[in-house]
């Protein structure tokens, strides 16, 4: 027999031994035409990072969790949101092993909103795990208002997955801005990360960024302005993980305008969109930068309420290979909801991009951001919302997209609530939300695409306070809660070919 056989049916026999029941056989043409599709079935384990909120004593800092209700799972499960610290029984920080701490939430029934408070700042950042029928689907936001100081306002983040490639296009290292990037480590053993900057005239050489241990369970976070000598008003950063997984978020500070916290874009793309820019914004930026090698020009649309247009002065971006691109649009809605739309000229260049969005006037301003998004293939949820202060923003940038939008019942009281929407191709709109009867605390909303195109959303939550317009925007990507398994059965007869 020859080698390249032998190896060949013991690798095959090894294949066999870890996948089980897979068929190793390649099907013939009848077989395909009867091959069963790949079932959808219910993730059985989550896990989420949410970053340290603030370091103001003024800082008070709701986390909500909610996992909407799904078919297929158990009637078990758990969950729990704890905080990450990796300092040993001795008090060594990054070494031993991490201190047992009372979990922040620990999650009931799914279809169920818990809340958890905590206040100043000192809170630390948190590792959250959930199994069994809480893990598909499963939510936590951080909203965070700080009534003073520097990015005093209102600032919200969706507690992220573990992963090792983040860009954060809309950082910056201007004299008004203090920006951080939290990298939190979910695991056991420690994680490595790089941290690259670029701006408008291309890389910024640091050694500072590489090689930035990050504890097992621990959390750090890096002053950008440290990374580089001197101030840049646009930046994109370079998030990747040598070994290991962390979350990653950047916390936007500005001594004039607020802040919150911009999380990551969307995967480099040809096209991206961006939804759920408010009405009543006062100004808008789009920050975008390519990865590629090629130059990358953009055609820049609004999806308004009644179709797409081309804003006036910015019909088109062009973003040079490496570098930071950034322009301003003003008050690109006009008192309409609206989304941009960024779609190649020409040939197909993949980018990154994000919006810094400011309401109000003067001294009373207040910033969020809207990072580039996944579409809604199937399910996205968002938490902590409230019964005045909530704006939901559907987009469809193609064809029509129908839309089921679930309101839960509140963390304190309340009865669901669903309504479904045709939102027309090339708009946006902001949809009059299911009020959920008797409603007390806050809420989640559950957005599933029904059919027809591509869909889009993001969430307002505003809560103003002393005459400041405090908003934070969160975006909807799906939550693949689901994972395609595909029908397969044993067959050993290729052992015997």
């Amino acid at each position: 027999m020859k080698r390249t056989t032998i190896s060949l049916i013991a690798g095959t026999t090894a294949l066999a031994a870890v996948t089980g029941f897979a068929s190793l056989s390649t099907p013939d043409a009848s077989d395909a035409d009867t091959a069963k599709a790949a079932a959808q079935l219910p993730v059985e384990r989550t896990s989420l990072l949410c970053p340290a909120p603030s370091t103001s004593d003024l800082a008070e800092t709701t986390y909500t969790s909610f996992t909407p209700v799904t078919e297929g799972t158990g009637s078990d499960g758990k969950a729990e949101l704890a905080a990450a610290t990796a300092e040993s029984a001795t008090g060594a920080k990054g070494k031993g092993t991490p201190k047992a701490t009372k979990p922040v939430l620990t999650p009931g029934e799914p279809g169920k909103s818990v809340t958890g408070d905590a206040s100043g700042g000192d809170t630390p950042a948190l590792v959250g795990t959930a199994e069994g029928k809480l893990a598909p689907g499963w939510t936590v936001q951080e909203t965070t208002q700080v009534a003073a100081g520097t990015g005093r306002g209102l600032l919200g983040v969706n507690c992220t997955v573990p992963d090792t490639e983040f860009w954060f296009p809309g950082a910056s290292t201007a004299a008004d801005r203090t920006d951080y990037v939290h990298l939190t480590n979910p695991d056991d053993s420690a994680a490595v990360v790089d941290i690259e900057l670029y701006g408008k005239d291309g890389s910024l050489k640091s050694e500072v960024g590489e090689g930035i241990t990050v504890p097992p369970h621990g959390s750090e976070p890096i002053l950008l302005s440290t990374l580089t000598d001197g101030p840049q008003a646009d930046l994109t950063v370079h998030v990747s993980v040598r070994s290991g997984r962390v979350g990653a978020a950047v916390q936007a500070l500005d001594a004039k305008t607020g802040g919150d916290w911009l999380t990551a874009s969307a995967e480099p793309a040809g096209s991206l969109v961006l939804p759920g820019i408010p009405k009543d914004a006062t100004s808008v930026r789009l920050i975008a930068f390519t990865p590629s090698d090629s130059d990358a020009d953009l055609k820049v649309r609004l999806a308004s309420p009644t179709g797409l247009i081309t804003p006036v002065g910015a019909e088109t971006l062009h973003i040079k290979a490496g570098m930071t691109a950034a322009v301003d649009l003003g008050d690109l809605t006009r008192g309409e909801a609206g989304s941009l739309v960024l779609t190649p000229t020409d040939r197909a260049v993949p980018f990154v991009a994000a919006l810094e969005v400011v309401r109000g006037k003067g001294a009373k301003q207040e910033t969020a951001f809207i990072p580039a998004t996944g579409p809604v293939s199937a399910r996205a949820t968002v938490v902590d919302n409230t019964a005045k202060g909530t704006t939901l923003s559907l987009t469809a940038p193609g064809r029509a997209a129908r839309v089921k939008v679930t309101a839960s019942a509140g963390s304190e009281g309340g009865t669901a609530a669903t309504k479904t929407y045709t939102i027309k191709g090339g708009t946006t709109q902001d949809v009059e939300l299911p009020a959920p009867a008797g409603l007390k605390g806050t809420y989640a909303l559950t957005v599933e695409r029904v059919s027809g195109g591509p869909l889009y959303a993001s969430r307002t939550l505003a809560a103003p306070a002393n005459g400041i317009p405090a908003f934070t925007i969160q975006t909807l990507p799906d939550d693949r809660g689901t994972v395609a398994v595909p029908d397969a059965e044993q067959d050993l007869s290729v052992l015997q070919k």
